[in-house]
């Protein structure tokens, strides 16, 4: 019996999925000899590809550019395999081979779990629960990386992806930061990286999904800064010119670059011609970049940085930032430009704004963006939602958890009627503070099950496209949760587990689940620590002077198991190190990688938790020079410079009490 694959439509994603559905076809059943793929519009046999209009099917959603809808009907000879846009067509093809037992673990072939059997027949519909559902390009990953990953998100049914930054993220990673002494740098230009930009942008449009483009780098290019140039002005290299510095944000009686860094630098946003120059700017480069779907506009990074003018500051900097969105909006209109424009609710933009309102709603999506969030805790429907804390000109307080975010969101949603999504940090520094991941991953599972309750329709998440360290479930549950959101955990867990690690894999999950504890994310994120203050401050009841965010003796006794464990791990490993399929073998060895790292990391973190600075931070300094020696064998799954980025902020925070 020879397989037909039949394409209803012409459309360069609908050929990929085609290849795509043949190229595991034959993995499947590798002696069903060749699968022929042609286009035969109004077909009626075989392996049927197309929109759910070639069907004749109904569309539920609103809008079939943004809606993805699949549909799955087929036996084992064929069927069809429709969606309401032609990556929702790719989408339906990985789904019917899910529903066929195959399991796309974590990027690469490696990760691809494709059993040896005959197709049985299929039925599965399904409008996606979350319109967004994205990653961008992050952390400190190559190019080989990156495009790996885009592979692997396309299989996660996740259909956006956001290429903001990414020559910083990849300077970092072939600069090989952290890991000087184990690699030698290889250091790459501007010029390089745009070509690679340019080869991700083709790889995701071929896939049909979403292009998300964009940063905080629109001031500064408006303004006369070169993006080339930005690591310059930080090392001191290069010098402002003075027909620069009127434009720039006047910060305590100065204008000029705020911590030596154009992309940390706002500018003098109450001057109509600063304000043209970023809208024209920015519609300038829509123009010349047609692959762009949805553009990403932010003001300069970091926050308390706007400009201290007495012109500036009779509003809010969200109240500048609509007038220049409303700016953008014109001149777009006005080239018959239809691109969405994604704005950015961050740091002090988070506070809504007083007078400014935005013309066009259609034409802008907001990112809701908590990004100092505490990641101990997620959004249910009996959260109880604070009073917004109040905007103070470059000194307002950063929220210490979500409800405090959620609450200036709401203020938000008073005043723009629109579509919003969430931009979350999972996958940035707050990952690494639970090595075992059993608790990150219930977070990210309860984070975007919260998404609906908060109002948002989708999210993006903003972090390291290497987090496979110990394994990728967290990464699985995130895309299977934004596309069923009534998906269950626990099912969702077991399934991936079984995959991954065979008949044993209770071993692992046990073995996780108490790496997890014993480090227990709430004390890596700084909340569980003891203020030990004087005598005097005792008796007087004064708050000690000493940030104490990592002392707490009694957890050194909790992180003592963790030697024990790794022990175990170990002797597991040793009776699972050639499995049955190769996503189980890389699995099982992974985990001989991570009990060292946490064995190691667990003797750091206990003489943090005892007030042993110095020491830990001598332990932690040998860490990085031993275990930076395993990042060739390790950066497809673990990055090593997001870790010790994150991992600093906990070892190195200092000060606290020496013993």
């Amino acid at each position: 019996m020879m397989l037909q694959i039949k394409k209803l439509r012409a459309d360069h994603t609908v050929d990929f999925a085609a290849e795509e559905l043949k190229k595991y076809l034959r993995m499947m059943m590798p002696d069903i000899g060749e699968i022929s793929i042609s286009y035969e519009l109004g077909a009626v046999n075989g392996f049927r590809l197309g929109l759910l209009e070639d069907f004749s099917l109904l569309f539920e959603g609103e809008d079939a550019a943004l809606d993805d809808v699949i549909h799955v009907d087929t036996v084992e000879d064929g069927g069809i395999l429709a969606g309401s846009n032609p990556r929702s067509v790719l989408f339906a093809v990985y789904r019917f081979l899910k529903q066929n037992g195959c399991r796309f673990l974590f990027p690469g072939v490696d990760g691809e779990y494709i059993p040896r059997k005959k197709i049985a027949a299929t039925k599965y519909h399904k409008l996606a629960d979350h319109r967004f559902r994205g990653h961008t390009t992050e952390g400190d990953p190559s190019l080989e990386q990156v495009l790996s990953y885009i592979d692997y998100h396309a299989k996660q049914e996740l259909n956006t992806y956001g290429v903001f930054g990414v020559y910083s993220y990849h300077r970092r990673y072939y600069l090989h930061r952290y890991n000087e002494a184990n690699r030698t740098p290889e250091p790459v230009e501007l010029s390089l990286v745009e070509q690679w930009k340019a080869l991700c942008e083709a790889e995701l449009t071929k896939r049909g999904l979403m292009v998300q483009d964009g940063g905080h780098e629109w001031i500064q290019r408006a303004v006369g800064f070169e993006e080339a140039d930005r690591f310059l002005y930080k090392e001191g290299k290069k010098k402002v010119t003075q027909g620069i510095i009127p434009y720039l944000a006047l910060l305590k009686g100065k204008r000029g670059l705020n911590h030596s860094d154009p992309n940390l630098t706002n500018v003098c946003m109450s001057r109509a011609d600063v304000r043209e120059k970023i809208a024209a700017t920015v519609a300038e480069y829509i123009q010349r970049n047609s692959h762009v779907s949805h553009l990403f506009f932010a003001l300069a990074d970091g926050n308390h940085n706007y400009c201290e003018c007495d012109e500036c500051k009779k509003l809010r900097p969200s109240d500048y930032l609509v007038m220049i969105l409303n700016e953008i909006d014109e001149m777009l209109t006005r080239k018959k430009l239809d691109t969405k424009i994604l704005f950015c609710a961050y740091v002090d933009c988070m506070f809504a704004p007083v007078r400014e309102r935005l013309n066009n709603p259609d034409r802008f999506i907001m990112m809701y963006t908590p990004i100092a969030r505490s990641y101990t805790s997620s959004i249910t429907e009996e959260t109880v939602i604070p009073e917004p804390k109040p905007f103070i000109y470059n000194g307002w307080e950063v929220p210490k958890n979500t409800e405090e975010y959620l609450a200036q969101f709401k203020e938000w949603q008073k005043v723009f009627p629109g579509s919003c999504m969430g931009y979350e940090y999972h996958y940035w520094l707050h990952q690494y503070r639970d090595p075992g991941m059993m608790q990150m991953s219930r977070r990210i599972y309860e984070d975007t099950y919260s998404l609906k309750i908060m109002g948002l329709d989708g999210c993006m998440e903003d972090g390291s496209n290497k987090s496979f360290f110990p394994n990728g479930f967290h990464s699985y549950i995130y895309g299977e949760t934004l596309m069923n959101r009534d998906c269950d955990y626990d099912e969702m867990l077991a399934d991936f587990y079984y995959h991954s690690y065979g008949e044993d894999w209770k071993q692992v999950k046990n073995y996780l689940e108490r790496i997890s504890k014993a480090f227990d994310h709430k004390y890596m994120c700084g909340e569980m620590g003891e203020n030990v203050g004087t005598d005097k401050e005792e008796k007087t009841g004064a708050e000690p002077k000493a940030t104490r965010s990592f002392y707490r003796p009694s957890h050194a006794k909790d992180l003592a198991e963790v030697k024990e464990l790794a022990a175990q791990a170990r002797e597991m490993v040793g009776k699972h190190m050639a499995m049955p399929t190769r996503p189980q073998t890389v699995s099982w060895r992974l985990l001989l990688r991570h009990a060292e790292y946490c064995e190691r990391l667990a003797e750091i973190i206990a003489e943090k938790s005892l007030g042993h600075n110095r020491y830990a931070q001598e332990l932690y300094a040998a860490f990085l020079l031993d275990f930076g020696k395993y990042d060739v064998e390790l950066e497809r799954y673990f990055d090593f410079g997001v870790a010790a980025s994150s991992l600093d902020k906990v070892v190195k925070k200092m000060p606290a009490i020496e013993l």
